[in-house]
């Protein structure tokens, strides 16, 4: 895997994301309590021998930047990096990032002169673990110029994506954006010459890209060049390529969930707490995900009732009911709360405290939940600061809301409280 540069796609302004996304980039958003979204994509690489990993990111990029900088230090005897490329504007090129094409596009000048035979792009906000190793090599055998990873799925999801059909070799033949009806129905592929059972395909008829793509080097500095005008490669490179070249499909059979949206997010990361097996799982000895590594002492638990959640490193929980929920790094719950279904992401420092909780903060209310305090169903982003007796549990069900001058948004259902927030006591959301 020394011939492949991996290119990681770090996406826009993070909009489906947002507030999580107001002072962050979207790949360096908190996973699993002590995960960054792009850590995903560069452990992957990593188990796969790929370790020639750019990002390209623009927006609020400086904690992604620290982020890596921290996490991904390859030994000086080896040739591996991971590397971030911001968005850049010079007299050639003064516009920003268009579209994922154009942002490969426009560091295409660097990526011209990397010694590889080919370069994998991926996402940097899905949830999957994949063998790199097995993909690439189905590219070579097959011939390909490009290759796209891709998932089955059913009826349900099926209009949500690209869709595409193959022929009796798996070369991809026909594509259509987020089709209904008539046209969802002339996308049925049988999925069983791709190596499903019938009780498979026939639940999940449809194949969807998973936007991972592998190109040939030549290929893909040929068709940025070809097409200058077309930003998206999902929407445009892509469909324009399977004309003139052989683009083949490689079935992904694993867990794979787009996270890019907030109630997505929410349920993926609630899906974490499943027992005894969740469809996703960081417990993979042969297979690690990968992140920075913080020194932080052991969480301790003061009398406190924990059920199927996930509890991350320097926590202290006093007296305190959690339940299907993830407690991110460094985060405080006092007496007599309630946290239930909520993924609450922690805080980046700790404040002047005791281990038994007692703060010196004068009036201003301090980092973590106050005491007798309830959250349900809620996301609370880092460093917020919940005052004694608030109750977060969406009382009046409110599907969509913007409250940004009091910390707070509800998307779907779900109550996201904003970084740095301060949500005075008795507050009831």
């Amino acid at each position: 895997m020394k011939r492949v540069l991996s290119i990681i796609l770090g996406g826009g302004a993070g909009t489906r994301l947002y507030p999580l996304t107001k002072y962050r980039a979207k790949p360096a958003v908190s996973l699993a309590g002590m995960y960054r979204l792009i850590d995903i994509p560069v452990s992957n690489c990593i188990n796969s021998d790929i370790l020639k990993i750019y990002v390209l990111t623009q927006f609020n990029s400086a904690s992604l930047n620290r982020h890596i900088s921290k996490a991904y230090n390859f030994s000086t005897f080896s040739d591996g990096f991971v590397e971030v490329l911001a968005a850049q504007q010079t007299p050639d090129s003064p516009s920003w990032f268009e579209g994922t094409a154009d942002a490969v596009r426009k560091y295409l000048w660097m990526f011209e002169e990397a010694d590889v035979d080919e370069f994998i792009i991926l996402s940097g906000d899905h949830l999957y673990r994949m063998d790199y190793c097995d993909y690439v090599l189905k590219h070579r055998e097959s011939g390909a110029d490009v290759t796209l990873s891709v998932v089955p799925i059913g009826y349900k999801t099926a209009s949500s994506f690209g869709l595409m059909k193959v022929d009796e070799n798996n070369q991809i033949v026909e594509f259509s954006e987020k089709p209904k009806g008539e046209a969802l129905e002339k996308m049925k592929v049988d999925t069983t010459a791709m190596g499903l059972s019938p009780e498979e395909s026939e639940e999940k008829p449809f194949i969807a890209s998973m936007g991972i793509y592998v190109f040939k080097k030549q290929v893909l500095i040929d068709l940025l060049n070809k097409y200058p005008d077309q930003t998206d490669f999902g929407k445009e490179i892509i469909p324009a390529s399977a004309r003139d070249y052989n683009v083949q499909a490689y079935l992904f059979k694993g867990y794979w969930e787009d996270i890019g949206t907030i109630e997505a997010f929410y349920e993926a990361n609630i899906a974490l707490t499943n027992q005894p097996d969740p469809a996703f799982s960081f417990f993979k000895e042969n297979a690690p995900i990968y992140t920075r590594s913080r020194y932080l002492p052991p969480s301790k638990l003061q009398d406190c009732h924990v059920t199927e959640s996930i509890i991350s490193p320097g926590c202290i929980l006093k007296e305190c009911r959690v339940h299907n929920s993830v407690i991110g790094l460094r985060q405080r719950i006092h007496a007599d709360c309630e946290i239930d279904s909520s993924l609450v992401m922690g805080c980046d420092y700790y404040e002047a405290t005791d281990e038994s909780g007692q703060f010196d903060t004068g009036s201003k209310i301090p980092m973590g939940i106050g005491e007798g305090s309830v959250i349900r169903r809620a996301i609370i982003d880092k460093n917020a600061r919940i005052g004694r007796n608030v109750q977060i549990i969406n009382k009046d069900n409110v599907e969509e809301a913007e409250r940004e001058s009091e910390g707070y948004y509800i998307r779907s259902g779900i109550v996201v409280v904003i970084k740095n927030a301060v949500i005075p006591d008795n507050t009831v959301i």
